[in-house]
């Protein structure tokens, strides 16, 4: 099995497993205590936390906190949530479902349109009341990299916060300036079931989540010591090798689109992460292509909306049709991604491609 679908999820990092281990021990091990407990096991299990807390915090911007939550969907919440008030919340037309669906349940909402190369420029009005701009750092589906400094300026020339989704940048390029910054571990080889939302300094959240007041009294509920390890072993490898990943992820991206000769790119050939390949070729059955080629691992369109049977709402947006966003393929790619195992990988969808008759 070949996998290709980095941005659905990535393999664990064996740093982030190791991490890990230690604090899934049972009695013996001693690394099961409570983190909120006072006692010697559960001060052990804290300090576990607090040292995820300060490697998650060091690819943020400086000046902020960081607060565990369960992934980056509730991360987003209570960021929208957690500063409700009166007012319009703008978001781009690319935006997950985390951010658009949660904004459209709290009422006003504007949609920032995005330009044919996946782009949500600044230049397009917004609402006198707008209290919130939303606008992901990396789309999850194109790959294309947003103006996010720009838009974190036009959010405080206009007395509103900026909230981005950098759920497909973190651990990969220099995470954005902005309010406030949602993340997920699973996303750069950390455990599922454990993301953050950075907050900068100064900015006050409303409580979402009721119980113990735990995370400085906005999320209720016990941390797990294990997957907070993991997701700041994650980060901290990640901090140390973003660099020879980055060439790594180019050089495949430049043997793939030359593999792929011939089909055309979805987004901007330029201001996009390389390990996001988004690409359609006119007629090609993506369903029967997916069964031919099932020993790869691969997406139509973003995992978080395959089966709908509805084109992507991120192909539309940027202009294709309904037929074209049907045609289209996702394949991600990455640190533990061989240049074999992509060759291998794309051969085999390009062999099913040809048994359609393409």
């Amino acid at each position: 099995m070949i996998y290709l679908d980095y941005q659905a999820t990535t393999p664990l990092a064996p740093e982030a497993r190791d991490a890990m281990l230690r604090w899934l021990d049972g009695p013996d091990g001693q690394g099961f205590g409570n983190p909120h407990s006072p006692h010697r096991m559960g001060r052990s299990a804290a300090a576990a936390v607090e040292l995820a807390r300060d490697r998650v915090a060091a690819l943020f911007p400086a000046g902020g906190q960081v607060i565990f939550t369960s992934g980056a969907t509730e991360a987003i919440n209570l960021a929208i949530r957690g500063t409700a008030g009166k007012g319009s919340i703008a978001y781009s037309a690319i935006e997950h479902s985390a951010t658009r669906d949660t904004a459209q349940s709290l009422g006003k909402v504007h949609e920032l349109n995005v330009a044919a190369d996946g782009q949500c420029t600044i230049k397009q009005d917004l609402p006198d009341d707008t209290r919130m701009i939303a606008v992901m750092q990396v789309n999850n589906e194109i790959g294309v990299i947003q103006p996010t400094a720009e838009w974190h300026r036009r959010a405080k020339e206009n007395n509103a916060l900026f909230l981005c989704d950098a759920v497909q940048a973190y651990g990969k390029i220099e995470v954005t300036s902005a309010d406030m910054i949602a993340i997920s571990a699973h996303k750069f080889h950390g455990p599922k079931g454990v993301g953050a939302l950075w907050v900068r300094d100064g900015l006050q959240l409303n409580e979402v989540q009721t119980g113990g007041g735990q995370e400085g009294g906005l999320r209720g509920g016990t941390l797990s010591p294990a997957l907070c390890a993991g997701l700041g072993a994650a980060a901290h490898v990640a901090n140390g090798r973003m660099g020879e990943d980055a060439d790594h992820i180019a050089a495949l991206w430049l043997k793939a689109c030359d593999m792929f000769d011939g089909w055309e790119l979805n987004g901007s050939a330029d201001v996009r992460w390389q390990g996001n390949l988004n690409i359609r070729k006119d007629g090609i059955d993506v369903a029967r292509l997916m069964s031919d080629a099932r020993d790869v691992c691969f997406s139509a369109g973003s995992a978080c909306s395959s089966g709908s049977g509805r084109p992507s709402h991120v192909l539309k947006a940027i202009g294709l049709s309904d037929k074209q966003a049907k045609s289209s393929i996702r394949l991600g790619f990455g640190r533990y991604t061989s240049m074999e195992d992509l060759e291998t990988g794309v051969r085999s969808i390009l062999d099913a491609v040809k048994e359609q008759g393409l």
